[in-house]
């Protein structure tokens, strides 16, 4: 059984954070672990770490062992009528992954020695994000907010996965990673945004092409090409709404074209009594140069008293040639380049995969008010009559797993973006 170490990410908060006292708990005004009275700074941390026995079905699946894991931190402090945030996030799985990330069925995106990867989730870089934003009021309740990460979060898709309390117990990124939220580790991303009330819109400019397969370099850096835009309403602090589109140059290493994204999503999270509840549904939609995909993307936490109960559900259209042989479009679109034959035979429209993920967790000790909990889960697929060959007719996979949270007397880091938390 190969052994596999998944990712420990820094991220730091924002402006106007929020956090959860719980997995689905609301956030709730942001408290500071390390505030004295002499100093200006407000500092935040909170950390996730799984280990993971990993068992992927049918032909293309196989078994792995690995830990997914994050840390979070936050530095900030008034500056004039406004704040300053220092954002940080980096990541171990170059050391604790292998280039190859663990096995994933269905999933695509990003490269290895000139091959894309396949049925596989990839690692992040070390530096995943470095982040300084700055948050300052305006007339008439408005407020503006600018930022700048050589490494960062465009404005662009929901929260990521990794930080949505709706999917904060499961330890898989979704099947739609790539067409709903793949950018939070952009490169060269500068963004503003203006809020009033329950509104908000923010853009940004950034360089749109993924991470190369060196995870140990602190930066790829690129032209400035690419941009995003999007909305948010928050009409009451349990709920939060997003619509976005984005225009991203070349993103993929091996694959031609520019690709137009689209999401919208609606989070919501309530806390009562023992009992908390976070709900996520998503949309994306990926315009490329061959065909059009469409991603939807639905997941819940429900927490009562020491258990957790978790589900996922995804349908989503995926690149059928890319799947089966791995080979991406050629220098038109409609054909394959069929590597190493020198002919190019028609490509294969979108195949739709369905994903059931349902799993269970119980806190099994508070050990100096370090959280650990043992769960599992078990994904079930629809397999489109493309993928039964290579990928089987029923494949199941499963993960059994041990969650281990730090103390966080101020509250969980939650449902948060490069700019901003849910509040």
């Amino acid at each position: 059984m190969k052994i596999h170490c998944a990712a420990l990410v820094v991220l730091l908060a924002i402006p106007d954070a929020s956090s959860a006292q719980s997995t689905a708990q609301p956030p709730m005004t942001m408290q500071h672990q390390h505030d004295t009275a002499s100093s200006p700074w407000h500092l935040m941390q909170d950390a996730s770490l799984f280990l993971t026995a990993n068992h992927q079905g049918g032909p293309r699946g196989g078994s792995d062992f690995g830990s997914q894991n994050w840390w979070m931190g936050m530095a900030r402090r008034p500056i004039g009528e406004g704040t300053l945030t220092f954002n940080l996030m980096l990541s171990l799985d170059a050391a604790t992954l292998g280039k190859d990330g663990y096995r994933e069925l269905f999933q695509v995106g990003e490269a290895l020695h000139d091959r894309p990867l396949i049925d596989r989730q990839h690692p992040h870089d070390v530096l995943m994000q470095a982040a300084a934003v700055w948050r300052v009021p305006l007339v008439n309740d408005f407020e503006l907010t600018l930022a700048g990460a050589p490494v960062g979060e465009p404005a662009l898709g929901p929260v990521a996965f990794m930080h949505r309390s709706s999917a904060a117990m499961n330890p898989t990124a979704p099947l739609s990673h790539h067409t709903l939220d793949s950018t939070h580790i952009a490169m060269e991303v500068l963004t503003a945004g203006l809020d009033r009330g329950p509104f908000a819109v923010q853009t940004s400019i950034f360089h749109g092409r993924e991470p190369d397969e060196n995870r140990w370099d602190l930066i790829d850096p690129g032209a400035l090409d690419s941009w995003s835009i999007r909305g948010w309403y928050r009409p009451r602090p349990s709920v939060a709404v997003q619509a976005s589109v984005g225009f991203l140059s070349h993103p993929e290493e091996l694959e031609p074209g520019d690709v137009v994204r689209s999401t919208a999503s609606v989070s919501w999270n309530r806390k009562q009594g023992p009992h908390a509840t976070a709900l996520t549904v998503a949309f994306g939609r990926n315009d490329k140069v061959d065909f059009n995909y469409n991603a939807f993307l639905s997941e819940v936490t429900h927490t009562f008293g020491a258990m957790t109960a978790f589900a996922r559900f995804e349908a989503l259209q995926v690149e059928t040639d890319l799947l089966r042989f791995g080979v991406h479009p050629g220098s038109d679109p409609h054909l394959l380049d069929v590597h190493g034959l020198g002919l190019e035979i028609p490509a294969s429209p979108p195949s739709t995969v369905q994903a059931l993920t349902l799993g269970a967790a119980r806190t099994v000790s508070r050990w100096s008010d370090w959280d650990i909990d043992a769960g599992a889960d078990l994904t079930f697929y629809g397999v489109p009559t493309a993928f039964k060959a290579t990928h089987g007719n029923h494949p199941t996979s499963f993960h059994v797993f041990i969650r281990v949270r730090p103390p966080a007397p101020m509250g969980r880091m939650v449902d948060g973006t490069m700019t901003r938390m849910m509040k």
